[in-house]
């Protein structure tokens, strides 16, 4: 069972224990943790760059150039809406069977999309059918994603004392920007090819790595260990039919809540992965250098991320996330200004700060999400936030960005952007801090 952590105030700082986070089941939970979700957003987000990059022209060629892009970020917002499912799926038997099983199969079905994708026949090859193939891929890697995110945080806060769940939790978040990292690296080593080959068959490389990776990540991840609270509650979760009813039924509140204040750092997420991508590369911008500069932001996000959670065990969820999303709003209009900038260095600043900004709102949301829900329903209800968040404010947010700058231009951009940003911070205001309670005690 859980530790309880002291009873104080939600801004006091509390004393952090660091050592039952060095014990050899510990560094093998949170390497898993790591690891595993490191792979999955490797597997997710390196679509999103070659959605930015190279899909329109070998998935779309048939369509007008604009037309194109959009339809290629809409196969990207497919994979964004199917996570709330892949979470709502994962979660189901995630609190029914275990943690452990569900991240076993998140981790095949992604990692098995993946190397399909990258041996796809284009349109030129199979026509309608190749597009059609690609969602059908791109969902079942949004579903996978949905399942791994709340397997990989549950696995680690469970296991965590209480003054230390923040920091065990954000492992599974540091996936996000390590797999960031590794996949604009790898596809930006693709670029370094010439145009025609990258077009041809460079892009694929990419994907096709990912069949090592799958090895590596399952090899980590059967050794685990399954979370002790659940071990706890085994009994009768096999009793529960549907967690998803009683998250609705009872909770409904909080997810609303919880999914306001993911928004904040998932919004970030389509502006730099996606949509300022696309708009510094057609603006002018070298392509290798965008991904270079893209690749160095992912490294300070993961930073970033480090760094918030660790305030937010010390002092507490609400705090951090508060401090995060106010520098959000203030960096919004620079960001849109900046990306479209044309240049490498333009895009470099904005991406740098922006994902700075989302590693430090990322730190202590894992934590935050989870410990708004019962260990019964805490799978399904904290993927349904994270997950619901993503379609919403990552897989629309190229979309919606496209759109708002074809209808008024940065300046209608960059408001609609910080009104989103002030709701997500009304909700951090109005949800539990739970960095003090019990996680067995949470009702």
């Amino acid at each position: 069972m859980m530790s309880n952590t002291p009873s104080t105030s939600s801004t006091e700082p509390v004393a952090i224990d660091t050592a039952t986070l060095r014990t050899p089941q510990m560094k093998r939970i949170l390497a898993s943790s790591f690891l595993g979700s490191a792979i999955e957003f490797y597997d997710f987000l390196l679509y999103v760059t070659a959605a930015s990059l190279v899909f329109q022209h070998i998935f779309f060629d048939n369509l007008p150039p604009a037309v194109a892009v959009f339809a290629s970020f809409g196969t990207l917002a497919a994979g964004y809406v199917a996570r709330p499912i892949g979470g709502i799926i994962f979660g189901h038997y995630g609190d029914r069977l275990g943690r452990k099983g569900a991240l076993v199969v998140s981790m095949v079905m992604m990692g098995l999309a993946t190397v399909v994708i990258g041996l796809l026949p284009t349109y030129a090859q199979i026509g309608v059918a190749a597009p059609i193939l690609l969602v059908v891929l791109r969902v079942l890697q949004g579903i996978a994603v949905g399942g791994e995110w709340g397997g990989a945080v549950l696995i680690a806060l469970e296991h965590a004392p209480g003054g230390r769940r923040g920091f065990a939790a954000s492992f599974a978040n540091l996936g996000a920007p390590a797999g960031a990292a590794m996949a604009t690296a790898a596809l930006g080593l693709a670029t370094l090819l010439p145009a025609d080959q990258f077009q041809d068959w460079g892009w694929r490389i990419p994907f096709l790595l990912s069949a090592g990776l799958l090895a590596v990540g399952l090899f980590v991840r059967l050794k685990v260990v399954e979370s002790p609270l659940f071990q706890t509650f085994e009994k009768e979760a096999e009793k529960r039919r549907l967690p998803i009813i009683d998250v609705f039924a009872k909770h409904w509140r909080v997810v609303v809540l919880g999914v306001l204040v993911a928004m904040s750092q998932l919004t970030i997420s389509g502006m730099a992965s996606a949509w300022a991508v696309n708009v510094a590369v057609t603006a002018g911008a070298d392509s290798t250098g965008v991904l270079t500069s893209k690749t160095l932001a992912a490294v300070a996000m993961f930073v970033a991320t480090i760094v918030g959670a660790r305030l937010c065990d010390r002092y507490g969820r609400r705090p951090i996330l508060a401090i995060g999303i106010i520098a959000a709003i203030l960096f919004a209009f620079p960001f849109v200004f900046l990306a479209q900038g044309g240049t490498v260095l333009s895009f470099a600043v904005a991406v740098f700060v922006a994902q700075g900004l989302q590693g430090f709102i990322l730190g202590p949301l894992a934590s935050f999400l989870s410990e708004l829900f019962p260990t019964a329903v805490r799978f399904t209800g904290a993927s349904l936030c994270f997950q619901g968040a993503s379609a919403i404010g990552t897989g629309f947010t190229p979309l919606v960005a496209a759109a708002l700058m074809t209808a008024g231009g940065t300046i209608l951009l960059g408001s609609v952007w910080v009104a989103v940003l002030v709701l997500c911070l009304i909700a951090v205001f109005i949800a539990r801090e739970g960095r003090t309670l019990d996680l067995s005690d949470i009702h």
